[in-house]
């Protein structure tokens, strides 16, 4: 029996006797044995801040804190600010601050350390503060404002009322799921702990590349007390993927692992006992074979085959072809030429993968922190040989996921055990596990060349790249084909020929992440655009507006454009472009050892699919109460669709925001929304609410035999329709209850209408485009050869801002990914799986950021909208890069941009 110590503290108010063994981590104590999930746990190391609570009023990491160290103390957690920094977390709602929700405890008790030791404090104060705690979505602007204003230090947006009937689509109102998330009660996939659930560990494999054979397991299990699952368990077809005719990943591996980090075994058991398990003497013997870790190896005639039939390691290609390139560049002024290397990136989560599965009756429910519920569902019943009635999948809260939470990870092992078992199982990856075993943005080896005429105006492209899709195809297909249709960026260009490959590599597999291939494309492309910029003596922001797409135009892939921003995003930095140059001139003429750029950028991206259906359906009905309900299925990661879609949905049925209540993502009770990911909900699932919004409407107008003009408004048991002085009810009690418990409801699809490719890639990719162009100021130490960003000003088309407020969020948080990608992120399997290795921006990293929200309707959005989600990132890192050559003249080739690719960079351009 272990050893326990009573301790006895002040705890968010109250007096708590506690007990607990030497070891234990305050946040195991706060979170398992008193119940305060609000405190979250992202690393375990001390690295990300999550965790931050207060003791004695000083913010420690709890994660680091034995619980014993607590003892005669007052400990307070996000669950006990209320009574103490009330003001603070209503500030973050007024912001925005707070997304997905996960780091927002530990800015919270931070912050409020920090405003009681100093409570006037300065932007830079702030910053210094909250710079040991991490966030992934928020690029902090709206965190430090939210700060600012609760001190009285900054301003503080007017108050927004919940907008009335027709007035919610544009509105800046804070998030509708906003206040779980600043007050603790936000349940994301660790926070979830039924009782007697057992424990799962993976047993995972230590080699890139290797055959295995397991021993005795069962002699093992039973010495360990506990239960071990293997690939002959999986009672279904042993292969999982997100697109299904390309599943090649086994929930277990059998015999053969393809990457390091594969799980191999399940293992399942009490806390105590999975928490305390030695894995160094488990029965498997491995033979490791050489590993293929670069994709010219991989394609080198006679390397092994990662998969069979997949020739050269080749998962898949894309091409898009139109015009007579050749002929172009014959005719050419001018042609430059380029490449450039991108490395492994990780997502970087705060919340690593989390969940639980149960039984109920005959039905294997599973509750995970997911991007896709409904591909979960369909997968997993593969995996268990189960019919989908018969799996159930109720996303949690999400912590941040940026793709990646697309794909499986953890719902085989944890819905294999408790399918087996007949008990809940629950996991919680620790960050090693989640960083050595999900998907990563693809590395990518591109070579492009582009040609202009005499007056700078674009003839012919050519772009060819290596995509490393890694051992498992995950998103491989779909990077290989969006790419070549964005390589060209949101220009014309009558001569054009693309190439990408998603190539198979012993390395993690390579899934979506915030673009699906495009910024690698457009960091050659915009470094490229460029080069044919200086070399025809243009202005780097008019060689972009000069070769703009505009309406009525037709894009590499044939597609006549509509609604087209790019321009209006161009015009709209003209006036910042000029100042900045300016100003970068003078710092220049007064400094020697430093030296400021400008870089300009420009990003275009399809919403949605590329030429594949792509539907949503949402549901909307009236109870025989009175209450209205919208079942909305699309998960929201912090991006919004949990408010921006009732936004939507509210001004097509003619109602208050206020009226509605809502059903979240749970593949039992809200239908398909389709996953979160290539920016489409906005697009997609907000024109299945605007339908669904608009059939209610056009049915109660139709019982109530009113006009278009009338006004909805709802009493107990009845629908009220006014129109003038004339008001007729509509009394609820007597019409039949439907098999969803609605006295009157619609169910309403939309699937955009695109066109699938061709073999030489034309036709209508997407029915929906968003634009952005960045400018970036940015000044290089040129004897050090680091690189501070000052400045970035992000323009960006949204076709009609639903939420303001929000739109900037996913603006400032895409510049932080963005300026990552740029400079500092480089993920090594093996050797930076963890959070202070692998560097992501901090507080202190970020620039001011300037969004620019552009309106150019879009005649498929609705209301004219566009998405914005991917968009936001794109061109961060091709505009810093841009802005480093200005300053030092240094071309950077290989990403990231750390200090010693600078310092060679601008040794080779002087020669």
């Amino acid at each position: 029996m272990t050893d326990t110590v009573g301790i006895s503290l002040t705890l968010n108010g109250a007096a708590v006797l506690l007990q607990v063994a030497p070891g234990r981590r305050l946040s195991e104590a706060l979170r398992g044995d008193l119940g305060l999930t609000g405190t979250k746990v992202g690393c375990d190391a001390g690295d990300c801040g999550a965790c931050t609570v207060l003791i004695d009023g000083q913010p420690v990491c709890a994660c680091l804190t034995p619980a014993i160290r607590a003892e005669g103390r007052e400990v307070v957690t996000v669950e006990g600010l209320a009574a103490r920094a009330a003001d603070l977390q209503a500030a973050f709602l007024r912001h925005g601050a707070a997304q997905c929700g996960i780091c927002t405890p530990g800015m919270l008790t931070t912050a409020a350390a920090l405003l009681e030791i100093n409570p006037a404090p300065t932007r830079a104060d702030v910053e210094a503060a909250l710079g040991g705690v991490l966030c992934r979505c928020t690029g902090y602007a709206k965190i430090i404002s939210a700060v600012l204003d609760a001190a009285g230090q900054g301003a503080r947006p007017d108050p927004v009322a919940m907008p009335g009937a027709g007035q919610a689509v544009g509105a800046r109102i804070e998030r509708l799921d906003g206040a779980p998330k600043v007050d603790g009660r936000e349940s994301f996939g660790a926070d979830h702990m039924p009782e007697g659930a057992l424990w799962v560990r993976a047993l995972r494999a230590p080699h890139f590349a290797a055959r295995f054979t397991l021993g005795d397991v069962g002699a093992w299990a039973a010495a360990k007390g506990v239960q071990v699952f293997t690939a002959a368990d999986i009672p279904g077809r042993n292969l999982f993927g997100v697109i299904p005719d390309c599943a090649d990943q086994p929930g277990l591996a059998e015999g053969r692992v393809r990457m390091r980090g594969e799980a191999v075994a399940a293992i399942a058991g009490a806390q105590a006992v999975i928490e305390a398990l030695e894995l160094d003497d488990f029965p498997v013997t491995w033979q490791e074979e050489p590993a293929l870790l670069e994709t010219a190896a991989a394609r080198a005639a006679g390397a092994p085959l990662l998969h069979p039939g997949r020739e050269g390691n080749i998962l898949i290609g894309g091409l898009v072809h139109s015009g007579d390139p050749e002929a172009g560049f014959a005719g050419a002024a001018h042609i430059a030429e380029g490449r450039a290397a991108t490395a492994f990136v990780e997502h970087a989560y705060i919340e690593p993968e989390a969940g639980v599965a149960w039984m109920e009756g005959d039905v294997l429910v599973i509750r995970a922190c997911t991007q896709a519920p409904v591909m979960d569902r369909d997968d997993m019943a593969r995996l268990m040989g189960l019919p989908q009635d018969r799996v159930r999948v109720i996303p949690s809260a999400i912590g941040g996921g940026f793709g990646s939470k697309l794909d499986l990870s953890l719902q085989p092992l944890i819905g294999l055990v408790a399918f087996k078992t007949g008990r809940p199982a629950r996991m919680v990856y620790s960050r090693r596990e989640s960083m050595a075993s999900t998907t990563k943005r693809h590395p990518a080896k591109m070579v492009a060349r582009a040609g202009i005429d005499a007056d700078g105006r674009l003839l012919a492209m050519a772009f060819d790249g290596d995509f490393d899709t890694g051992a498992y195809a995950s998103w491989g297909p779909t990077v290989a084909v969006r790419v070549p249709v964005h390589a060209s960026g949101p220009y014309r260009i009558p001569n054009y020929h693309a190439e990408a490959r998603a190539v198979h590599t012993n390395g993690p597999p390579s899934g979506a992440f915030r673009g699906f291939g495009v910024p690698q494309a457009g960091i050659l492309q915009e470094t490229l655009f460029d080069d044919l910029a200086l070399m025809a003596g243009i202005d780097r922001l008019e060689f972009r507006r000069r070769n703009a797409l505009r309406d009525g135009d037709r894009s590499v892939c044939g597609q006549e454009m509509l609604g087209v921003g790019i321009g209006p995003c161009l015009d709209a930095l003209q006036a910042p472009w000029a100042r900045a140059l300016d100003e970068a001139e003078a710092f220049n003429a007064r400094h020697a050892g430093v030296k400021r750029g400008v870089g300009v950028a420009s990003c275009w991206y399809g919403c949605g699919n590329t030429g594949m259906p792509n539907p949503s359906t949402m549901r909307l009905g009236i109870t025989p109460e009175g209450r209205l309900r919208l079942h909305q299925g699309a998960t929201d990661l912090g991006q919004g669709s949990n408010t921006v879609i009732p936004q939507i949905c509210a001004d097509a049925l003619g109602v208050p925001l206020s009226e509605f209540t809502f059903i979240g993502p749970d593949t039992a009770l809200t239908p398909d929304a389709g996953k979160t990911s290539a920016s489409r909900q906005t697009v997609v699932s907000g024109n299945a609410a605007y339908l669904a919004g608009k059939a209610l409407r056009a049915k109660l107008l139709a019982l109530s035999n009113m006009g278009e003009t009338a006004r909805i408004g709802f009493e107990p048991g009845a629908v009220i329709v006014a129109e003038g002085a004339e008001r007729r009810r509509i009394d609820l009690a007597g019409l039949p209850v439907d098999a969803h418990g609605y006295a009157l409801a619609v169910e309403e699809s939309y699937d955009p209408p695109t066109e699938a490719l061709d073999e030489n890639g034309q036709g209508r990719p997407y029915a929906v485009y968003g634009y952005g162009a960045h400018l970036a100021e940015v000044e290089v130490d040129l004897a050090l050869g680091t690189v501070r960003v000052i400045r970035l000003t992000a323009a960006h088309d949204l076709g009609r801002v639903i939420n303001p407020m929000l739109a900037e969020g996913q603006i400032e948080g895409g510049v932080a990914q963005g300026l990552g990608l740029a400079l500092m992120e480089e993920f090594i399997p093996g050797r930076t799986e963890n959070l202070h290795d692998y560097l992501i921006p901090t507080a202190g990293d970020m620039p001011k950021i300037v969004p620019i929200l552009i309106e150019t309707p879009d005649p498929e959005g609705p209301y004219g909208a566009k998405g914005l989600g991917e968009h936001a990132l794109i061109p961060t890192a091709p505009s810093i890069l841009n802005a480093i050559r200005h300053a030092s003249g240094a071309k950077i080739t290989r990403l990231p941009a750390l200090p010693h690719r600078v310092l060679a960079a601008i040794r080779e351009a002087r020669g």
